[in-house]
Protein backbone atom coordinates (compact mmCIF):
# COMPACT_ATOMS: atom_id res chain seq x y z
CA UNK A 1 0.00 0.00 0.00
CA UNK A 2 1.04 3.51 -0.53
CA UNK A 3 0.32 4.77 2.52
CA UNK A 4 1.44 8.42 1.48
CA UNK A 5 -1.60 8.68 -1.45
CA UNK A 6 -3.69 6.33 1.04
CA UNK A 7 -3.65 8.94 3.95
CA UNK A 8 -3.96 12.19 0.94
CA UNK A 9 -7.03 10.71 -0.56
CA UNK A 10 -8.54 10.48 3.21
CA UNK A 11 -7.42 13.73 4.00
CA UNK A 12 -9.07 15.15 0.25
CA UNK A 13 -12.61 13.50 1.40
CA UNK A 14 -12.32 14.85 4.72
CA UNK A 15 -11.45 18.22 2.97
CA UNK A 16 -14.64 18.07 0.72
CA UNK A 17 -16.59 16.78 4.00
CA UNK A 18 -15.68 20.07 5.69
CA UNK A 19 -17.23 22.13 2.56
CA UNK A 20 -19.90 20.29 2.92
CA UNK A 21 -20.68 20.69 6.91
CA UNK A 22 -20.08 24.27 6.30
CA UNK A 23 -23.36 24.45 4.37
CA UNK A 24 -25.00 22.51 6.48
CA UNK A 25 -27.89 23.49 8.99
CA UNK A 26 -28.18 23.18 12.66
CA UNK A 27 -31.45 20.95 11.94
CA UNK A 28 -29.78 19.02 9.64
CA UNK A 29 -26.49 18.50 12.14
CA UNK A 30 -28.51 17.77 15.34
CA UNK A 31 -30.80 15.63 13.66
CA UNK A 32 -27.53 13.27 12.32
CA UNK A 33 -26.17 13.47 15.94
CA UNK A 34 -29.77 12.06 17.61
CA UNK A 35 -30.02 9.70 14.62
CA UNK A 36 -26.15 8.18 15.34
CA UNK A 37 -26.64 8.17 18.76
CA UNK A 38 -29.68 5.33 18.13
CA UNK A 39 -27.56 3.72 16.18
CA UNK A 40 -24.82 2.86 18.25
CA UNK A 41 -27.31 1.71 21.09
CA UNK A 42 -29.28 -0.27 18.55
CA UNK A 43 -25.82 -1.71 17.05
CA UNK A 44 -23.85 -2.76 20.06
CA UNK A 45 -24.03 -6.28 20.40
CA UNK A 46 -21.54 -5.55 16.67
CA UNK A 47 -19.70 -2.97 18.51
CA UNK A 48 -19.05 -5.26 21.62
CA UNK A 49 -18.17 -7.94 19.63
CA UNK A 50 -15.88 -6.07 17.71
CA UNK A 51 -14.56 -4.26 20.96
CA UNK A 52 -14.08 -7.80 22.12
CA UNK A 53 -11.22 -9.12 19.27
CA UNK A 54 -9.36 -5.64 21.17
CA UNK A 55 -9.40 -6.72 24.62
CA UNK A 56 -7.98 -10.22 23.34
CA UNK A 57 -5.06 -8.95 22.02
CA UNK A 58 -4.50 -6.58 24.66
CA UNK A 59 -4.53 -9.34 27.18
CA UNK A 60 -3.04 -11.40 24.73
CA UNK A 61 0.08 -8.23 24.74
CA UNK A 62 -0.15 -7.95 28.27
CA UNK A 63 -0.96 -4.08 28.55
CA UNK A 64 -2.05 -2.86 31.80
CA UNK A 65 -5.02 -2.70 33.82
CA UNK A 66 -5.76 0.65 33.40
CA UNK A 67 -5.00 0.23 29.38
CA UNK A 68 -7.88 -2.08 29.19
CA UNK A 69 -9.82 -0.25 31.35
CA UNK A 70 -9.95 2.45 29.04
CA UNK A 71 -10.29 0.00 25.97
CA UNK A 72 -13.24 -1.78 27.10
CA UNK A 73 -16.95 -1.22 26.03
CA UNK A 74 -19.44 -2.33 27.78
CA UNK A 75 -23.72 -1.18 27.31
CA UNK A 76 -23.08 1.50 30.21
CA UNK A 77 -20.40 2.74 28.37
CA UNK A 78 -21.91 2.63 24.34
CA UNK A 79 -25.05 4.36 26.32
CA UNK A 80 -23.01 7.36 27.67
CA UNK A 81 -21.55 7.78 24.09
CA UNK A 82 -24.94 8.23 22.89
CA UNK A 83 -25.77 10.43 25.53
CA UNK A 84 -23.13 12.55 24.65
CA UNK A 85 -24.54 12.81 20.94
CA UNK A 86 -27.97 13.80 22.17
CA UNK A 87 -26.47 16.38 24.81
CA UNK A 88 -23.90 17.94 21.72
CA UNK A 89 -27.18 17.81 19.16
CA UNK A 90 -29.13 19.83 21.79
CA UNK A 91 -26.41 22.43 22.58
CA UNK A 92 -26.25 26.46 20.94
CA UNK A 93 -25.03 25.73 17.45
CA UNK A 94 -21.93 28.17 17.65
CA UNK A 95 -21.42 28.56 13.85
CA UNK A 96 -22.34 31.78 12.16
CA UNK A 97 -22.82 33.51 15.72
CA UNK A 98 -21.92 37.50 15.78
CA UNK A 99 -19.65 37.54 19.20
CA UNK A 100 -19.00 41.10 18.83
CA UNK A 101 -19.76 44.23 16.49
CA UNK A 102 -18.62 48.04 16.33
CA UNK A 103 -19.52 50.93 14.15
CA UNK A 104 -16.39 53.35 13.31
CA UNK A 105 -16.50 57.15 13.03
CA UNK A 106 -16.92 56.42 8.84
CA UNK A 107 -19.80 54.37 10.23
CA UNK A 108 -18.56 51.16 8.83
CA UNK A 109 -19.83 48.25 11.20
CA UNK A 110 -16.82 45.80 12.10
CA UNK A 111 -17.78 42.35 13.72
CA UNK A 112 -16.46 39.10 14.52
CA UNK A 113 -18.20 36.00 13.65
CA UNK A 114 -18.12 32.29 14.74
CA UNK A 115 -16.50 29.47 11.63
CA UNK A 116 -16.08 26.46 11.43
CA UNK A 117 -11.98 25.25 11.74
CA UNK A 118 -12.23 22.95 8.62
CA UNK A 119 -10.70 19.89 8.69
CA UNK A 120 -9.23 18.78 12.13
CA UNK A 121 -7.35 15.30 12.77
CA UNK A 122 -7.70 13.48 16.28
CA UNK A 123 -4.44 11.08 16.72
CA UNK A 124 -5.60 8.95 20.20
CA UNK A 125 -5.32 5.91 22.06
CA UNK A 126 -7.08 2.82 23.66
CA UNK A 127 -10.42 4.92 24.35
CA UNK A 128 -13.26 3.76 21.66
CA UNK A 129 -15.26 6.30 22.87
CA UNK A 130 -13.35 9.52 21.61
CA UNK A 131 -14.33 8.15 18.13
CA UNK A 132 -17.91 9.18 19.02
CA UNK A 133 -17.49 12.45 21.15
CA UNK A 134 -14.74 13.73 18.47
CA UNK A 135 -17.19 13.19 15.54
CA UNK A 136 -20.09 14.44 17.61
CA UNK A 137 -18.12 17.79 18.63
CA UNK A 138 -16.16 18.21 15.13
CA UNK A 139 -19.87 17.97 13.10
CA UNK A 140 -21.89 20.04 15.29
CA UNK A 141 -19.20 22.91 15.21
CA UNK A 142 -18.81 22.41 10.86
CA UNK A 143 -15.86 20.53 10.92
CA UNK A 144 -14.85 17.09 9.40
CA UNK A 145 -12.59 15.20 11.45
CA UNK A 146 -10.02 12.58 10.13
CA UNK A 147 -9.96 10.15 13.48
CA UNK A 148 -6.59 7.99 13.64
CA UNK A 149 -6.83 5.66 16.72
CA UNK A 150 -4.54 3.40 18.46
CA UNK A 151 -3.99 -0.10 16.92
CA UNK A 152 -4.94 -1.74 20.50
CA UNK A 153 -8.50 -0.18 19.83
CA UNK A 154 -8.73 -1.17 15.52
CA UNK A 155 -11.48 -3.19 15.32
CA UNK A 156 -13.72 -0.88 17.54
CA UNK A 157 -13.13 2.53 15.96
CA UNK A 158 -14.04 0.78 12.60
CA UNK A 159 -17.10 -0.54 14.10
CA UNK A 160 -18.14 2.99 15.66
CA UNK A 161 -17.32 5.09 12.37
CA UNK A 162 -18.95 2.32 10.49
CA UNK A 163 -22.29 3.11 12.42
CA UNK A 164 -21.83 6.88 12.07
CA UNK A 165 -20.82 6.84 8.71
CA UNK A 166 -23.84 5.10 8.01
CA UNK A 167 -25.93 7.45 9.39
CA UNK A 168 -24.26 10.35 7.81
CA UNK A 169 -24.95 9.19 4.66
CA UNK A 170 -28.40 8.11 5.13
CA UNK A 171 -28.94 11.89 6.89
CA UNK A 172 -27.50 13.55 3.14
CA UNK A 173 -24.25 14.51 5.29
CA UNK A 174 -21.10 13.91 3.01
CA UNK A 175 -19.48 10.78 3.65
CA UNK A 176 -15.62 12.72 3.89
CA UNK A 177 -17.29 14.38 7.52
CA UNK A 178 -16.02 11.24 9.36
CA UNK A 179 -12.80 10.05 7.79
CA UNK A 180 -11.05 7.38 9.67
CA UNK A 181 -7.20 6.27 9.12
CA UNK A 182 -7.53 2.56 9.17
CA UNK A 183 -4.11 1.50 9.08
CA UNK A 184 -2.14 0.14 12.46
CA UNK A 185 1.43 2.20 10.31
CA UNK A 186 2.86 5.09 12.31
CA UNK A 187 4.18 6.33 8.65
CA UNK A 188 0.13 6.99 8.67
CA UNK A 189 0.33 9.33 11.61
CA UNK A 190 3.65 11.35 10.03
CA UNK A 191 2.06 11.49 6.39
CA UNK A 192 -0.91 13.33 8.07
CA UNK A 193 0.84 15.59 9.93
CA UNK A 194 2.84 17.00 6.35
CA UNK A 195 -0.61 17.87 5.40
CA UNK A 196 -0.82 21.77 5.93
CA UNK A 197 -3.12 23.59 3.67
CA UNK A 198 -5.78 20.36 3.82
CA UNK A 199 -5.99 19.62 7.46
CA UNK A 200 -6.15 22.27 9.61
CA UNK A 201 -6.02 21.59 13.48
CA UNK A 202 -4.47 18.32 15.14
CA UNK A 203 -5.33 17.09 18.34
CA UNK A 204 -3.39 14.41 20.02
CA UNK A 205 -4.70 12.37 23.05
CA UNK A 206 -3.00 9.69 24.68
CA UNK A 207 0.45 9.30 26.13
CA UNK A 208 2.90 11.72 26.74
CA UNK A 209 5.16 9.78 24.37
CA UNK A 210 2.17 9.98 21.32
CA UNK A 211 1.65 13.82 21.97
CA UNK A 212 5.11 14.97 22.20
CA UNK A 213 6.04 12.93 18.91
CA UNK A 214 2.70 14.04 17.40
CA UNK A 215 3.61 17.94 18.56
CA UNK A 216 8.01 17.22 17.50
CA UNK A 217 6.45 16.19 13.52
CA UNK A 218 3.55 18.00 12.82
CA UNK A 219 3.46 21.08 10.33
CA UNK A 220 -0.25 21.61 11.50
CA UNK A 221 -1.05 23.78 14.41
CA UNK A 222 -1.37 21.38 17.52
CA UNK A 223 -3.30 21.29 20.55
CA UNK A 224 -2.26 19.60 23.52
CA UNK A 225 -1.60 18.50 27.19
CA UNK A 226 1.62 16.52 27.47
CA UNK A 227 0.45 15.00 30.85
CA UNK A 228 -1.67 15.56 33.77
CA UNK A 229 0.25 15.97 37.22
CA UNK A 230 -2.98 17.04 39.06
CA UNK A 231 -2.92 18.16 42.91
CA UNK A 232 -5.14 18.82 45.58
CA UNK A 233 -4.08 20.88 48.47
CA UNK A 234 -5.62 19.90 52.29
CA UNK A 235 -5.73 23.42 53.73
CA UNK A 236 -6.09 23.63 57.53
CA UNK A 237 -9.50 25.17 57.25
CA UNK A 238 -10.54 22.64 55.16
CA UNK A 239 -13.83 20.09 56.69
CA UNK A 240 -11.44 17.02 56.48
CA UNK A 241 -14.33 15.00 55.48
CA UNK A 242 -15.36 16.56 52.65
CA UNK A 243 -11.61 16.40 51.85
CA UNK A 244 -11.45 12.65 52.38
CA UNK A 245 -14.01 12.15 50.31
CA UNK A 246 -12.90 14.70 47.30
CA UNK A 247 -9.36 13.16 47.84
CA UNK A 248 -10.38 9.53 47.56
CA UNK A 249 -12.40 10.10 44.56
CA UNK A 250 -9.70 12.33 42.55
CA UNK A 251 -7.26 9.25 43.25
CA UNK A 252 -9.39 6.13 42.82
CA UNK A 253 -12.81 6.61 41.27
CA UNK A 254 -10.91 6.45 38.00
CA UNK A 255 -7.11 6.09 38.31
CA UNK A 256 -6.17 6.02 34.61
CA UNK A 257 -7.23 9.71 33.76
CA UNK A 258 -5.53 12.71 33.43
CA UNK A 259 -8.04 14.23 35.59
CA UNK A 260 -6.62 11.99 38.25
CA UNK A 261 -5.12 13.46 41.15
CA UNK A 262 -1.35 12.21 41.43
CA UNK A 263 -0.47 14.05 44.00
CA UNK A 264 -2.07 15.56 47.67
CA UNK A 265 -0.59 18.00 49.60
CA UNK A 266 -1.58 18.54 53.17
CA UNK A 267 -1.11 21.91 55.51
CA UNK A 268 0.83 20.70 58.27
CA UNK A 269 -1.05 22.23 61.22
CA UNK A 270 -3.64 18.81 60.33
CA UNK A 271 -1.44 16.71 58.69
CA UNK A 272 -1.61 14.47 61.93
CA UNK A 273 -5.31 14.72 61.94
CA UNK A 274 -6.38 14.12 58.80
CA UNK A 275 -3.20 11.68 56.90
CA UNK A 276 -3.59 8.76 58.88
CA UNK A 277 -7.17 7.56 58.19
CA UNK A 278 -6.78 9.01 54.68
CA UNK A 279 -3.92 6.88 54.43
CA UNK A 280 -5.86 4.22 55.81
CA UNK A 281 -8.64 4.49 53.43
CA UNK A 282 -6.42 4.75 50.09
CA UNK A 283 -4.13 1.33 51.58
CA UNK A 284 -7.51 -0.49 51.69
CA UNK A 285 -8.37 0.54 48.05
CA UNK A 286 -4.87 -0.87 46.97
CA UNK A 287 -3.21 2.54 46.85
CA UNK A 288 0.89 2.64 46.91
CA UNK A 289 1.54 5.71 48.73
CA UNK A 290 4.78 7.78 48.59
CA UNK A 291 5.76 10.62 50.59
CA UNK A 292 8.15 13.03 52.29
CA UNK A 293 10.03 12.81 55.51
CA UNK A 294 7.18 14.47 57.56
CA UNK A 295 4.53 12.62 55.87
CA UNK A 296 6.46 9.01 56.80
CA UNK A 297 6.79 10.31 60.52
CA UNK A 298 2.53 10.61 60.48
CA UNK A 299 2.63 7.23 58.69
CA UNK A 300 5.71 5.50 58.73
CA UNK A 301 4.25 2.83 56.15
CA UNK A 302 4.61 5.33 53.57
CA UNK A 303 7.18 4.62 50.74
CA UNK A 304 10.15 7.36 50.91
CA UNK A 305 9.60 9.83 47.56
CA UNK A 306 12.16 10.94 45.77
CA UNK A 307 11.97 14.99 44.30
CA UNK A 308 11.56 14.01 40.88
CA UNK A 309 8.99 11.58 41.32
CA UNK A 310 6.60 14.92 41.76
CA UNK A 311 6.56 14.52 37.85
CA UNK A 312 5.03 11.37 37.59
CA UNK A 313 1.54 10.73 36.01
CA UNK A 314 1.28 7.60 37.16
CA UNK A 315 -1.86 6.68 35.29
CA UNK A 316 -2.50 4.11 38.38
CA UNK A 317 -3.20 3.24 42.31
CA UNK A 318 0.36 5.44 43.25
CA UNK A 319 -0.35 8.46 45.10
CA UNK A 320 2.32 11.29 46.33
CA UNK A 321 1.83 12.81 49.48
CA UNK A 322 3.78 16.04 50.88
CA UNK A 323 3.08 18.03 54.54
CA UNK A 324 3.50 21.69 53.48
CA UNK A 325 3.59 24.47 55.31
CA UNK A 326 1.04 26.68 54.25
CA UNK A 327 -0.64 27.67 50.92
CA UNK A 328 2.40 29.79 50.01
CA UNK A 329 4.07 26.87 49.81
CA UNK A 330 1.43 24.61 48.32
CA UNK A 331 1.34 27.00 45.71
CA UNK A 332 4.94 26.64 45.09
CA UNK A 333 5.02 23.02 44.87
CA UNK A 334 2.62 23.16 42.14
CA UNK A 335 4.09 25.95 39.71
CA UNK A 336 7.22 23.61 39.91
CA UNK A 337 5.58 20.26 39.42
CA UNK A 338 2.35 20.93 37.66
CA UNK A 339 1.26 20.22 34.16
CA UNK A 340 -0.87 23.22 34.35
CA UNK A 341 -4.12 20.85 33.78
CA UNK A 342 -6.01 20.81 36.72
CA UNK A 343 -5.29 21.65 40.52
CA UNK A 344 -8.05 21.85 43.32
CA UNK A 345 -7.82 23.45 47.01
CA UNK A 346 -9.83 22.20 49.65
CA UNK A 347 -10.59 25.07 52.41
CA UNK A 348 -13.64 26.76 54.05
CA UNK A 349 -11.32 29.92 53.94
CA UNK A 350 -12.73 32.22 50.74
CA UNK A 351 -9.74 34.61 50.91
CA UNK A 352 -7.50 31.65 50.41
CA UNK A 353 -9.79 29.57 47.91
CA UNK A 354 -9.82 33.11 46.04
CA UNK A 355 -5.93 33.64 45.91
CA UNK A 356 -5.52 29.54 44.85
CA UNK A 357 -7.85 30.45 41.78
CA UNK A 358 -6.18 33.63 40.69
CA UNK A 359 -2.39 32.38 41.24
CA UNK A 360 -2.36 28.77 40.82
CA UNK A 361 -1.78 28.67 36.55
CA UNK A 362 -3.41 25.68 35.43
CA UNK A 363 -6.18 24.44 32.65
CA UNK A 364 -8.79 24.42 35.35
CA UNK A 365 -8.65 26.00 39.47
CA UNK A 366 -10.96 24.07 41.64
CA UNK A 367 -12.19 24.75 44.81
CA UNK A 368 -13.59 21.82 47.01
CA UNK A 369 -14.27 19.43 44.30
CA UNK A 370 -12.80 16.62 43.13
CA UNK A 371 -9.94 17.11 40.00
CA UNK A 372 -12.16 14.23 38.39
CA UNK A 373 -14.43 17.05 37.31
CA UNK A 374 -12.03 18.81 34.76
CA UNK A 375 -14.17 17.29 31.97
CA UNK A 376 -16.23 18.62 29.26
CA UNK A 377 -19.48 16.10 29.80
CA UNK A 378 -19.20 17.35 33.85
CA UNK A 379 -18.73 21.23 32.63
CA UNK A 380 -21.85 21.31 30.76
CA UNK A 381 -20.29 21.29 27.35
CA UNK A 382 -21.34 18.24 26.27
CA UNK A 383 -18.83 15.30 24.96
CA UNK A 384 -15.38 17.33 24.88
CA UNK A 385 -12.99 16.55 22.08
CA UNK A 386 -9.76 16.79 24.89
CA UNK A 387 -8.32 18.95 27.54
CA UNK A 388 -6.15 21.35 25.99
CA UNK A 389 -3.18 22.47 28.41
CA UNK A 390 -1.82 25.00 25.61
CA UNK A 391 -2.97 28.73 26.04
CA UNK A 392 -3.33 29.74 22.33
CA UNK A 393 -6.24 28.72 20.81
CA UNK A 394 -7.53 26.91 23.18
CA UNK A 395 -7.36 26.05 27.08
CA UNK A 396 -9.61 23.77 28.71
CA UNK A 397 -12.19 21.17 28.15
CA UNK A 398 -12.37 21.51 24.10
CA UNK A 399 -16.34 21.68 23.68
CA UNK A 400 -18.07 23.04 20.86
CA UNK A 401 -16.92 27.32 21.30
CA UNK A 402 -13.07 25.75 21.19
CA UNK A 403 -13.60 24.14 17.56
CA UNK A 404 -14.63 27.53 16.11
CA UNK A 405 -12.61 30.01 15.15
CA UNK A 406 -13.79 33.66 14.56
CA UNK A 407 -13.46 35.63 10.93
CA UNK A 408 -14.18 39.20 10.53
CA UNK A 409 -17.15 40.86 8.80
CA UNK A 410 -17.87 44.40 7.76
CA UNK A 411 -20.77 45.64 6.73
CA UNK A 412 -20.38 49.06 4.62
CA UNK A 413 -22.30 51.43 2.12
CA UNK A 414 -19.69 52.16 -0.31
CA UNK A 415 -16.59 53.49 2.53
CA UNK A 416 -13.45 53.88 1.17
CA UNK A 417 -10.12 53.75 2.14
CA UNK A 418 -9.19 57.73 2.20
Amino acid sequence: MDIKAFVLGKALEAKEGARSLARASSNQKNAALVKMAAALEKRSKELMRENAKDLAAAQKKGLSKAMIDRLALSDKRIAEMAQGLIEVAALPDPVGEVIKMWQRPNRMTVGKMRVPIGVIGIVYESRPNVTADATSLCLKAGNSVILRGGSEAIHSNKAIVRVLRDVAKYEGLHEGAITFIDIPDREAIMEMLKLEGIVDLIIPRGGEGLIRAVAENSRIPVLKHYKGVCHIFVDRDADLKMAEEICFNAKVQRPGTCNAMETMLVDKKIARLFLPGMADRFRKAGVILKGCPETRKIVPSVQTIQAEEYHNEYLDLVLNIRAVRDIDEAMDHIAAYSSAHTDTIVTNDYAKGMRFIREVDSAAVLINASTRLNDGYQFGLGAEIGISTDKIHARGPMGLEELTCTKFIVLGNGQLRE
